[in-house]
């Protein structure tokens, strides 16, 4: 069962203004995508369920592994990324052949919120190019 989109959205949005810090996840404080994420989980579903462990600036440079998507799967339901409507967490692309290193907040069919470095978590429109980098989507699950 997934989470009231609209909660979602909220909890999201909550977090606007929040400057880009890598391994924060404190909302008016710091954070990265990561954190944005975690942090919007922790509102609309509850505890962690483990902890993150430290990464480099450069971690999604490297190595084969999807290592969020893998994440991400431990915890929430899946779906096609075309089907992601308002409150699905979207994982991006950065670079052809790379693994999917950044994430998002859908809060609308054509925007998004999301932790950009020099910007802080920023909410934007999807365009064209944001849009093609979307690889995996998955469903906050309801607490």
């Amino acid at each position: 069962m997934a989470a009231d989109p609209a909660l979602v959205i909220a909890a999201a949005r909550s977090w606007l203004g929040t400057p880009y810090h890598d391994q924060a996840s404190l909302r008016g404080v710091g954070c990265d995508c990561l954190g944005l994420a975690r942090g919007v989980w922790r509102e609309v579903v509850g505890d962690e369920p483990f902890p993150i462990p430290p990464y480099s600036r450069d971690w999604g440079e490297t190595g084969p592994r999807e290592v969020l998507a893998e994440g991400a799967r431990q915890m929430m339901p899946e779906i096609m990324p075309p089907d992601a409507g308002p409150g699905t967490l979207v994982l991006f692309r950065m670079a052809p052949r790379a693994i999917a290193k950044h994430v998002g907040i859908l809060t609308a069919h054509d925007r998004f919120v999301h932790a950009y470095e020099r910007l802080g978590v920023v909410e934007e429109i999807l365009t064209p190019v944001w849009r093609r980098r979307i690889v995996f989507a998955f469903l906050f699950p309801k607490d």
